[in-house]
């Protein structure tokens, strides 16, 4: 073989390697992306699962003394009811909140 074709079959053979390198680094990273994505989704359900529950918590020290458990309004409609009681009874924004994200879901 001439130093020309050592060249060239290594060259060739460098090239596929490094195609070879990158498919094996782009499929792995592939599948940390599906990974992390399922974990972040675990993740946000179990913060909504939990802000749940405290909503739930909280309506029951603020607001079960003078009311039964809430019916079920729209959320727009829910907001502005939530908002007229925070005034009255005096609870914090995040009880608030709490209790809102509680009584739409």
């Amino acid at each position: 073989m001439t130093a020309q074709r050592w060249i060239r079959s290594g060259m060739l053979g460098l090239a596929v390697g490094i195609l070879l390198f990158a498919g094996a680094a782009g499929g792995n990273e592939g599948s940390k992306r599906s990974t992390g994505t399922a974990s972040q989704a675990a993740t946000k359900q179990q913060d909504e699962e939990t802000e749940r529950v405290e909503g739930e918590k909280r309506f029951h020290t603020n607001c079960s003394r003078c009311h039964q458990y809430p019916h079920k309004f729209p959320p727009r409609m829910m907001a502005t009811i939530v908002r007229h009681m925070r005034v009255r009874a005096t609870i914090t924004d995040e009880d608030m909140r709490l209790v809102l994200r509680y009584m739409t879901q």
